[in-house]
């Protein structure tokens, strides 16, 4: 179940926190710290400086970082009242003291790192806390993670860091940084819950809800998406006919063609009105259409801005692309996942419920093991695009061992 906002206690900012009351209890605890600190009121001890949010994707990190750092902004109650402007601007992203870092590459630099440690290092300007929100910090580059690490070492006296990683494993956050961080471990929500946000949040009804929530794996974004979006749905559905549709090898091209195209096509529509809207800002920040004295030493200056631009959103689309294939691959995963399932006679809930009679197809015509081999192709994918191989390289050496598997 979601947050009850409804409780005096909790704040209403935790509502699309989904199925984590643990961590909600947790945090409006070191809330309450956080007050006692500031004031000198109380027992301080429940805060901390540092904190890392893990979870599996779609647990909600991030938002729950967002409510956290709400609650510490909070001007009317200190729990998170949802209706302060401290709180309607964190949400917003307006607020000046809460800042959030989101990769927009592959990875966060060591020159992003360090700006982002000289701005924690001041005062709040007008809240009660400076607060840094860093999503995905298992992408830090090495320079990156050490910058981080000296501020959070010696961290200002009001300063709070929150970062939000898949796991605190070494390879996501190094030992170092983790060492000085209080941990918040998020499950994966459960269908019920998810199935509920969707409807009190998003409007959706009720049979679709249930039917989005079954199937997006525990992740609550996804869920959304499918109960949204047509196009979405298409995809999944797409994807997951590859599995019993590899008939001829001729399917095996056709097949890592549409799944990359796909992932390009998304990846293009998402990023297009966004890059749009950031090309046409700088030229106007840089005199564009202008006349007169410095006109044109303005002029150069933005062609050289515009190319670093460019830089940065070629780096986004490349990241966009990826995360959308590997959300297929995911789903891929998910399909064989299932096949095991059903081929064992688990009881165990499946990935995919409405491809069950799929599954059971194939549980009757694939051994053991070779719908083992299946799976771990979609997984050796995953893992080469991590390590930047081409990602059509990739997805075709996947789908030919789906095809013929060891």
């Amino acid at each position: 179940m979601t947050a009850p906002v409804n409780d005096p206690v909790i704040g209403a900012v935790w509502a699309d926190v989904v199925g984590q009351p643990d961590a909600v209890e947790t945090l409006t605890a070191a809330t309450r710290s956080a007050a006692a600190l500031i004031d000198g009121s109380g027992d301080a001890s429940g805060m901390t400086h540092a904190w890392l949010f893990t979870g599996p994707p779609g647990s909600g990190r991030t938002v729950a970082a967002r409510a956290f750092a709400a609650t510490l902004q909070c001007t009317t109650d200190g729990i998170g009242c949802g209706q302060c402007r401290g709180c309607r601007t964190t949400f917003a992203g307006t607020h000046a003291d809460v800042r959030v870092v989101v990769p927009e590459g592959l990875s966060i630099s060591v020159a992003e790192m360090r700006a982002l440690v000289q701005l924690a290092a001041r005062r709040p300007a007008s809240g009660r806390w400076q607060v840094v929100i860093i999503a995905d910090a298992d992408r830090l580059t090495e320079g990156a993670a050490n910058a981080l690490l000296k501020a959070v070492e010696e961290p200002p006296a009001r300063t709070v860091f929150l970062l939000c990683a898949p796991s605190d494993h070494p390879d996501d956050v190094s030992v170092t940084i983790r060492s000085r961080c209080r941990t918040i471990n998020l499950r994966t929500p459960s269908a019920e819950s998810i199935a509920e946000v969707l409807q009190r949040r998003d409007g959706i009804e009720a049979e679709l809800a249930t039917w989005a929530a079954s199937v997006s794996g525990g992740h609550v974004g996804r869920a959304r998406r499918l109960a949204t979006d047509d196009a979405a749905r298409d995809r999944r559905a797409s994807v997951l006919r590859i599995p019993l549709g590899l008939r001829r090898f001729a399917d095996v091209f056709d097949c890592a063609d549409a799944l990359v195209k796909a992932a390009e096509t998304d990846a293009a529509e998402v990023s297009k009105e966004r890059d749009e809207a950031e090309l046409d800002a700088l030229r106007t920040a840089m005199g564009a259409g202008g006349t007169g004295k410095g006109t044109a030493a303005a002029t150069r200056g933005a062609k050289g801005a515009e190319k670093e631009l460019e830089r940065r959103q070629k780096s986004r689309a490349t990241r966009t692309q990826r995360d959308v294939l590997d959300l297929a691959l995911v789903d891929l995963a998910g399909f064989y996942r299932d096949v095991l399932v059903t081929r064992s006679g688990s009881p165990a809930v499946l990935n995919h419920p409405d491809h069950a009679g799929q599954s059971a197809s194939a549980a009757e015509s694939w051994s053991p093991e070779s719908t083992l081999a299946r799976l771990e192709a979609v997984l050796a994918c995953r893992e080469a695009l991590e390590l930047n191989v081409k990602p059509r390289i990739a997805v075709e050496a996947m789908v030919t061992r789906l095809y013929r598997p060891m």
